[in-house]
């Protein structure tokens, strides 16, 4: 039977389909735009996803996506190399930079344990971060692990894995949202909230 879809368009929507929360409509909407896009807008596209998986690399310190070994963060003179932010994905480092109040470096585990997903401690970037800190110069690793129960065994994990290395080893803190109701607060922010006080001044 003849398909009424030409099989360049068709490959382009099954690729675009594979992309996470693009669902068969969005694809086809998504593909039938580059369609109808200017030839030299398709082609930057297309460009710039192979830039992507051509000219970047992960850093052999952090493991951060960057374009040279070590990244911009390693290499700078004006961070703190004896702080280490552990954070579990690249987004992650955006989102802590974007605070403007880190000067430290950082490490990136690419994942958190999750056996259920079959995701163990040898398949994340545990071992290089001990024998980063192991080596010495490093007097404080914070670790961002996302507050969920992954996260948080990621995090249990890695503090019992770095005890006695000499670095203090601290948790990002827990508690209230800006402008959130208590009420609408579910239990575990809450009593983290509460462990978390401060004295007001």
């Amino acid at each position: 039977m003849a398909s009424a879809l030409a099989r360049p368009l068709a490959r382009l929507i099954d690729e675009l389909g594979k992309l996470p929360g693009i669902g068969p409509k969005t694809a086809q909407r998504l593909a039938y735009f580059i369609l109808r896009s200017p030839a030299d807008d398709a082609t930057a596209l297309a460009s710039a996803i192979r830039a992507v998986k051509e000219e970047l690399r992960y850093c052999s310190i952090c493991f951060n996506i960057a374009e040279d070994d070590p990244c911009e963060v390693c290499r700078a003179d004006d961070r703190d190399s004896t702080l280490v932010c552990v954070v579990e994905e690249p987004l992650d480092v955006l989102a802590v930079e974007r605070t403007g109040g880190y000067r430290g470096r950082y490490h990136v585990l690419h994942g958190a344990i999750s056996p259920v997903n079959g995701v163990r401690p040898d398949d994340l970037k545990i071992a290089p971060l001990a024998a980063r800190v192991r080596k010495g110069g490093i007097r404080e690793v914070i670790l961002a692990t996302n507050p969920n129960l992954e996260g948080e065994a990621t995090a249990m994990y890695i503090a019992q894995l770095l005890n006695g290395s000499g670095a203090q080893v601290t948790r990002l803190a827990r508690g209230l949202p800006v402008g959130g109701d208590l009420e609408y607060t579910d239990e575990v922010t809450l009593s983290r909230a509460l462990e978390g006080r401060r004295a007001v001044s």
